[in-house]
């Protein structure tokens, strides 16, 4: 998979793709059969996963390479620049948007992640719709807050965070927002819990401060919340 990200992303993508119309895609839509730079079959998709508008390829191994040196030639008249995940993980959390085995996957709701409005509660019956309906119903015992620390420290997944001493909850995701020149994370913390509550995240036994804050930390246009 090869993303390409940022305001200016489909007008590199849409010339090069064939098969396709790259710019008629809905957000968060995909489309399949497109080739591009001798690569066929390949499936395109409108995620964004950065918070900007951006477009995802999915080719084959082989041509990868011809892909990756098309769009980075395209790309030069928007001084578009290569990144790695590490950027692409930053990026997104300023964004306040989950990522798979930290703030989705087992054991973690759509109610509890923030995500309610992604269910189709009019679509009749679908797999784990009782519990989820259950949970809606008596309320979630825990939900995904956004966290601000004072300074730049940075707290990592499995961190607990505390409340007058008392830990409620656990950092899912926590980066260095170059934006902010601030700490940033994400955590489930019990409902009752409003934005400004002070708590403290347990950094490798060291006490950092931090402030319960509404996501996204930085607001994109493209992304809805």
């Amino acid at each position: 998979m090869i993303a390409v990200q940022g305001p200016q992303a489909i007008s590199v993508v849409a010339p090069l793709v064939s098969g396709l119309d790259v710019a008629a895609l809905r957000p968060f839509a995909y489309g399949w059969g497109a080739s591009i730079a001798g690569a066929e079959h390949v499936v395109v998709s409108r995620t964004g996963y950065t918070g900007e508008d951006g477009v995802e390829l999915y080719v084959d191994a082989a041509h990868a390479g011809a892909v990756w040196d098309a769009l980075l030639d395209a790309g030069r008249a928007v001084d578009m620049l290569p990144c790695g995940l590490g950027a692409r993980d930053t990026l997104r959390l300023e964004a306040g948007l989950p990522l798979h085995g930290h703030e989705l996957g087992p054991g973690i709701t759509p109610l509890q992640a923030g995500l309610g409005w992604v269910v189709r509660w009019d679509k009749g019956d679908f797999r784990g719709r009782a519990p989820l309906e259950a949970e809606r119903e008596r309320g979630v015992h825990r939900r995904l807050r956004g966290l601000l620390t004072e300074g730049r420290q940075i707290a990592r997944a499995g961190c607990g965070v505390a409340i007058d001493g008392e830990t409620v909850g656990e950092v899912t995701s926590g980066n260095f927002s170059p934006v902010l020149e601030r700490g940033i994370a994400l955590a489930f913390l019990p409902p009752d819990v409003t934005d400004g509550t002070a708590v403290t995240i347990d950094v490798r036994g060291r006490g950092v401060e931090a402030t319960v804050v509404p996501t996204p930390f930085i607001r994109q246009p493209f992304v809805k919340h």
